[in-house]
């Protein structure tokens, strides 16, 4: 896994360690980081994102005590080997809920009707 898979957005109102557990979350459960993968160093994605070393250090952290993330000695950490049962699409689907919510809330802020905004969504789901 590289630094740049994750992306993180400063100016949201998600602390950034909550930001790289959620994508952890997605990226193991969609299958893109597979069991025993080695994640970059605390320091390499800290300076590509130009982040707290701290934050991200928290973030592992917390993922480890969830059981996604493993430490390995000399190694770092890696995405847990024990395989856990494969999530149902309804389970990855509950992974995007508060972002769903969020986006919703945000468009009908706007006053957008919905078929612009899920052409767009399609549009993006399709890059």
């Amino acid at each position: 896994m590289d630094a740049s898979l994750l992306t993180i957005q400063p100016a949201s109102a998600e602390p950034i360690y909550r930001q790289i557990v959620e994508q952890l979350r997605r990226l193991i459960a969609g299958g893109q980081i597979a069991p025993g993968d080695l994640l970059p160093s605390v320091r390499d994605v800290a300076g590509f994102h130009a982040v707290n070393p701290m934050t991200v250090s928290r973030a592992y952290s917390l993922a480890e005590s969830e059981g996604l993330l493993e430490r390995l000695r000399g190694k770092g950490m890696a995405v847990a080997a024990v395989k856990r049962a494969t999530q149902s699409q309804v389970q990855r689907l509950a992974l995007l809920e508060p972002q769903i919510t969020a986006l919703a809330r945000q468009a009908r802020e706007l006053e957008l009707p919905a078929e612009p905004v899920l052409r767009r969504l399609g549009k993006l789901l399709e890059e």
